[in-house]
């Protein structure tokens, strides 16, 4: 049987439904430039600031999106990179606030996560050569240079006060994961090695420390000395950014990273990152797929594997999905192929949202839609990528695999 990934009909599906989460996401820009939280319809919130985050992630979207030749696309990657050097650019202290409120008052930490996504953004618009990208690529890395990373650890550090005068004691992974993302575009961009260089100083710290030394359940959290907390927020279990225990979809999306940092490394690359990428991905499956007797992955486990927040959340399935792709294009095995299959029939299933679009964001252990943990439908990030990454090469990185013309 032909690999869903090998057929030019399921590629055609691909695109399909990648053309409705953009049609779906168009309305996000605000008057001032980036992105506005779009609810369960793709109608902007009023209520709720632009974020630099999501702005950038809607930036690198529509910035793939005018890659692959979508009318519109640029116009609108553009003006989300507009909020990126215009309201939430800090012009006193340099880099980039939080958020900027519906009244105009700014949410003032710097964090690691924020800036990692503006370094994506940035480097997609480079690629694309939207107005103004590289020159806010340059511009991000030398502030991610400065402020986060520490080249001692070989990690990012965490967050800043707006001045860059007080530094959080609070390490953690998740911006260190969308620092090797943001890496591996970066390095893409402005062909410089030296940033796959420091994502796999990273991943080499993450994944073949940590997540081996612990049975490939990935501590989140860690103090200023990066000593694991495994306990942090076990009184929050179900926290949007820093949830308690291990993160389902973090392990999925840990394995499809290090796949293309290890086809961006090529023969440079360390002989574990295969193996490990392998062992994240059924780590996660085994402790995260259908362990309560319905379809769909659980958000959080304890570090037995027991589900601690069963909540479905849309963008493990997205990175499950990612990951069985590069699992079977790094490997050609058709049980990764299999899975690939398993992952898009349960979004198609219980994720699209073919009423009213783009994908429920979160779903209850019954995959009913709820809004307990991520109301809304704030982006289209996860979702999209998850139907280009099928279709892309594992190296070089979807920007440059779009330029050159993927299918």
């Amino acid at each position: 049987m032909t690999a869903w990934i090998d057929q030019p009909s399921h590629h055609a599906w691909l695109e399909a439904e990648s053309q409705r989460l953009l049609a779906f996401g168009r309305r996000f820009p605000a008057p001032d430039g980036g992105s506005r939280w779009l609810d369960d319809d793709g109608v902007p919130d009023p209520d709720r600031p632009v974020f630099t985050w999501i702005s950038a992630r809607m930036a690198h979207v529509y910035g793939l999106a005018h890659l692959r030749g979508t009318p519109g696309a640029g116009i609108l990657a553009g003006r989300a990179l507009a909020g990126l050097t215009g309201p939430l650019h800090d012009d006193v202290h340099g880099g980039w606030f939080a958020s900027v409120g519906p009244d105009g008052q700014v949410a003032a930490e710097k964090s690691a996560y924020a800036h990692a996504f503006v370094i994506l953004a940035a480097s997609t618009g480079t690629v694309a050569h939207l107005p103004g990208a590289r020159d806010l690529l340059d511009d991000a890395l030398a502030v991610y240079l400065d402020r986060f990373w520490d080249e001692a650890d070989g990690l990012a550090r965490d967050g800043w006060d707006r001045s860059w005068t007080t530094l959080d004691e609070y390490r953690g992974v998740n911006a260190n994961m969308h620092s090797v993302e943001a890496m591996l575009a970066a390095g893409d961009a402005t062909g410089d090695p030296s940033w796959h260089a420091r994502a796999l100083r990273i991943v080499s710290r993450v994944v073949d420390g940590w997540a081996r030394d612990n049975d490939w359940r990935i501590p989140e959290h860690f103090d200023s000395s990066w000593s694991p907390l495994l306990e942090y927020n076990a009184d929050r279990p179900d926290d949007q950014f820093k949830p308690y225990g291990a993160t389902i979809g973090h392990g999925l999306e840990w394995a499809r990273l290090t796949l293309h940092l290890r086809a961006a490394l090529g023969d440079a690359a360390p002989t574990w990152m295969l193996d490990a990428a392998v062992a994240l991905y059924r780590r996660a499956v085994a402790d995260g797929w259908a362990v309560d007797g319905a379809p769909g992955f659980v958000y959080t486990t304890d570090w037995s594997g027991t589900p601690v927040v069963r909540t479905r959340l849309h963008w493990v399935p997205a990175e499950a999905i990612g990951a069985a792709a590069a699992l079977y294009l790094a490997t050609g095995d058709e049980a990764f192929d299999a899975d690939y299959r398993r992952w898009w029939d349960y979004v198609a299933t219980d994720v699209i949202d073919l009423d009213r679009g783009s994908w429920h964001h979160e779903l209850d252990t019954d995959n009913r839609p709820a809004a307990t943990v991520w109301p809304g439908k704030a982006d289209i990030y996860h979702a999209y990528q998850a139907t280009l990454v099928p279709r892309s090469p594992l190296a070089p990185g979807l920007a440059l695999a779009q330029r050159a013309g993927v299918v």
